[in-house]
């Protein structure tokens, strides 16, 4: 089974493609969706003892953790040693699914997957990119989003060059969506192909 890493920056346009591989008939494990899953269960109580105050009606609010970190930046690193371990442990049970069902290839979106090494867990990556003035239009019409906490974000993350440079397959969102399925099933075919 080959094991692709989907990634790309704030704003690039990930989602989305995940969602075009989705269409296609490839098995996604979406990091997002797990710490969105793990921030209304497993998580919960270590996060709220890291992070007191975060929690209500019995979930990680996102928007008061973000104040916490934009406030302490250099925290990330604690609330990373809670989480990454639990979306690993996801990822894994993940994979040996798709595996046990014969599946020729699945697709792991990782946001952040040459930040966290992930790479050397994958066999192929998709860099999902996008002219950098549309990124900062989609990122800073996001609501809570200030130029402050996107410059936060992206300094944090590998630059989009970076990401390109050490790409298998690149995605560019540029354009229209449907230019961009057509990318999406290109690699698929390739895949499919060996």
């Amino acid at each position: 089974m080959i094991i692709v890493g989907l990634t790309g920056s704030i704003g690039m346009g990930k989602s989305t493609t995940a969602k075009m591989f989705r269409d296609l008939g490839v098995p996604v494990n979406d990091a997002d969706e797990v710490v969105h899953d793990l921030y209304r269960g497993e998580a919960v109580p270590r996060v709220e003892a890291a992070f007191p105050g975060v929690v209500k009606d019995g979930a990680i609010d996102r928007a008061e953790l973000s104040r916490q970190l934009v406030a302490a930046p250099d925290r990330l690193g604690e609330l990373e040693q809670i989480v990454h371990p639990l979306v690993r442990k996801r990822e894994r049970e993940f994979l040996a699914k798709h595996r046990a069902a014969g599946a020729p290839f699945v697709l792991l979106d990782i946001p952040l997957l040459f930040e966290t090494k992930a790479e050397a867990r994958v066999d192929r990556v998709v860099v999902v990119t996008c002219d950098p003035e549309i990124q900062r239009e989609r990122v800073l019409r996001r609501p809570g989003m200030t130029e402050e906490k996107f410059a936060m974000i992206l300094a944090r993350q590998v630059p989009d060059s970076e990401k390109r440079a050490r790409a298998d397959y690149l995605i560019d969102t540029s354009d229209s969506f449907d230019v961009t399925r057509e990318q999406v099933r290109a690699v698929v075919d390739r895949l499919r192909a060996g």
